[in-house]
């Protein structure tokens, strides 16, 4: 196939990779588009002729193409074929050029009543003082000190209640623990169900230890129930992750009947839980955890990361009992290793003195108020959570996610489209803002302005209108 000269080089690319036929065809496609063999609006030749040049089995070029459509690399009509899309030869959603503001990652705002920066370089002058500078540079325990795990567990008790220590682990970041969780009870070729929208760190897990994931669809309270039950009478999987509270990107938090439904169809499925709970102490009252209302089903995750700061790299681990606990305190130790010592002892000794609850209401407020400022700014219709840190932004039928943020990057504004957190079929004309990355809530307003120009802006018509 001359006119597909690219095609070899997909081929030759498979003979050396160690990875997933599917990823390594996706990557061969996005250097096919870098490299310029392949240019925006060229059309792709049918799966059948791609599977049969290149040896593979045309579930696993579906496979490919689901994922590319997901990184914003093709699109494909029905009846019309796959064309490379529009903006694919730049590096998709994320770019390294200079934004007004960059609304792509979901952080706390930092304090500045109280000053962060004073609080720790006060706390850490006093750590130094007081402690021994050997052991806070040296390696530590798996899993944390009994006190620092008994400090966890009091973080933690107003989601899941009063835990033994012998049951809550620290990690060095939810993603290690959640790869320690995954690892433990799932082996290669396993399914993970989850929402069909949902948060990309899941899909980076199952694809490191070569799982499966399948996508349930959602309401406005988030994973539904009967789709869940279809979804493990037929792919029987081995464990289920949520984000319950606060979905990251949706917003939407299940109701106590809602969580208790969830756990009826995991217990009538023999199914463990995997819960992913980075924004519950955001609220002022939330809603008990999974964890918190079946203990021996659900092991559960709370970063620091998302009321506190990413930069302690912590996050809190409860498990249903003492046995699990070894086991994926020895994964998070072939995975992770151990937590840093200063930050471990900086972490210690906010939760001693008080201080973590103050910079938390600190960020509580300001999280509030960036809420009203997105509300006030774009208005209804978008998907919010007043105690949040993100939008889940409705966009206009004329724009698709990945030409939205790809068109509000070339104006400043950096934002992630729904591509990247969709798991299966079509991704919804959606974007993620993450309010909480810009410096203050002045600038925000500024760059939410700008995403409103954006919103409004109606694009020319491309490629896909040409017959």
């Amino acid at each position: 196939m001359p006119q597909y000269a690219y095609l070899a080089q997909w081929k030759d690319a498979i003979s050396r990779s160690p990875n997933a036929m599917y990823l390594t065809i996706v990557d061969a496609l996005a250097l096919s588009i870098r490299k310029g063999d392949l240019r925006e609006g060229d059309r792709l030749p049918p799966q059948r002729m791609i599977a049969d040049y290149l040896g593979a089995n045309l579930t696993t070029v579906t496979r490919a193409f689901t994922e590319g459509r997901r990184r914003g690399l093709i699109d494909a009509t029905v009846g019309r074929g796959t064309f490379v899309r529009v903006g694919a030869g730049e590096s998709h959603w994320r770019h390294t050029g200079p934004a007004v503001v960059d609304l792509t990652m979901n952080l706390p705002p930092i304090p500045q009543d109280p000053s962060l920066q004073r609080i720790i370089q006060t706390d850490i002058t006093a750590i130094l003082k007081q402690q021994d500078l050997n052991s806070l540079m040296s390696y530590r325990v798996t899993g944390g000190t009994i006190e620092e795990r008994q400090l966890g567990a009091k973080w933690i008790a107003p989601v899941i209640g009063q835990r033994r220590t012998d049951e809550i682990l620290v990690a060095p970041g939810a993603q290690s623990a959640l790869a320690a969780i995954v690892s433990t009870h799932t082996q290669p070729g396993d399914v993970i169900v989850t929402d069909r929208i949902a948060y990309p760190g899941i899909r980076t897990i199952a694809a490191q230890f070569d799982l499966i994931l399948v996508g349930v669809d959602s309401d406005m309270e988030g994973m539904m129930p009967e789709q869940l039950a279809r979804v493990c009478a037929e792919h029987h999987p081995r464990l289920l992750y949520c984000i319950p509270t606060i979905h990251n990107p949706t917003t939407a938090t299940m109701s106590l009947q809602r969580r208790r439904d969830i756990l009826a169809v995991a217990q009538r499925h023999h199914l463990h839980i995997a819960e992913d709970d980075p924004y519950s102490l955001l609220m002022d009252s939330p809603p008990p955890a999974l964890a918190a209302l079946d203990h021996s089903r659900v092991s559960y995750v709370a970063t620091l990361a998302k009321t506190l700061s990413p930069g302690l790299r912590t996050a809190y681990v409860a498990l249903p009992n003492a046995d699990m606990t070894r086991r994926v305190a020895a994964a998070i130790r072939a995975i992770a290793l151990t937590n840093a010592g200063l930050l471990s002892a900086l972490t210690a000794r906010w939760m001693l003195t008080g201080q973590a609850h103050t910079i938390l209401h600190a960020i509580r407020t300001e999280l509030r108020l960036r809420q009203s400022i997105a509300r006030k700014v774009l208005g209804a219709g978008h998907c919010m959570n007043p105690d949040g840190p993100h939008v889940w932004l409705k966009l206009p039928a004329w724009w698709g996610s990945a030409d939205f943020v790809a068109y509000a990057r070339r104006r400043g504004l950096a934002l992630v489209p729904s591509t990247v957190f969709t798991i299966s079929g079509e991704p919804p004309q959606r974007a993620r803002i993450a309010l909480g990355s810009a410096p203050d809530a002045a600038s925000l307003e500024d760059s939410l302005h700008g995403v409103l120009s954006v919103l409004q802006h109606k694009r020319s018509p491309g490629f896909a209108d040409i017959v």
